[in-house]
């Protein structure tokens, strides 16, 4: 398959009148994230397994209703937010070079910035399956909403350029606070430089799997993985003799 344009050039797409269709999807990846996370905040600040679980899974269903709407009720192709527009080799490849760029955008933020005092990260008290949970669905469902979907579309209600992506930026930003305006400010950076994958690729799958190794890495899931499957290897490799 080939691969396609930049997706701020104009196409037959962002030329079509924009339908309810298209204000409901909107409605859905720019709020559906925010609301789900404090209707839960409201009901316990600090969920357990259980609450958790609940949680991502709306999240993910969701998503999944996103996908349905644009396939059912808008009537156009995954492809319209940038989905099964390359081929796999090369969403590999641009997913792990974003992945790298975004380290080193972490690396130098580090140096100019302090943790701060934010709430206390849900990946010291969670099962290990649940936290793969979390990073699973931010990295699918925020890139859906924040980078395929809301960034097409906007652009096909009307938005300019610069609108069609820093407003999704900027939301996606907001919703990283935590207590911790820092935290504003990688998802900012990070989200920026992922901005900007999506703009020149248009090519989701290379967002999405940036975005997982980024947040498999920067929490500390991926070492905990490999020690959890390292240890288990052993443990198998001593009973079997």
């Amino acid at each position: 398959m080939m691969d396609p344009g930049p997706v701020l050039n104009e196409t037959p797409l962002q030329r079509q009148r924009p339908r309810v269709a298209t204000w409901v999807g909107l409605l859905i990846a720019l709020s559906s994230l925010f609301l789900i996370r404090q209707v839960f905040r409201g009901v316990s600040p600090n969920p357990g397994t259980a609450t958790v679980v609940v949680r991502e899974t709306l999240n993910f269903v969701s998503a999944g209703a996103l996908l349905v709407l644009v396939r059912r009720w808008e009537r156009l192709p995954l492809t319209s937010i940038g989905l099964g527009t390359s081929v796999w080799w090369k969403s590999v490849l641009w997913g792990v070079v974003a992945m790298l760029l975004c380290g080193a955008a972490v690396g130098l933020l580090g140096m100019v910035t302090t943790g701060g005092g934010g709430t206390a990260s849900p990946f010291d008290r969670l099962p290990l399956w649940v936290c793969a949970l979390i990073v699973l669905r931010a990295g699918i469902v925020e890139e859906i909403f924040f980078r395929g979907y809301a960034i097409e579309r906007l652009r096909m209600v009307g938005a300019g350029r610069f609108g069609a992506t820093a407003f999704p930026l900027l939301l996606f930003a907001v919703g990283h606070y935590a207590g911790n305006w820092v935290a504003v400010l990688q998802a900012i950076v990070l989200g920026g430089i992922l901005t900007g994958l999506y703009v020149w690729r248009r090519d989701l799958m290379a967002n999405i799997l940036a975005h997982l190794l980024v947040d498999l890495v920067g929490t500390g899931l991926m070492l905990r993985l490999f020690n959890t499957v390292a240890h288990r290897v052993g443990t198998l490799g001593a009973l079997s003799k």
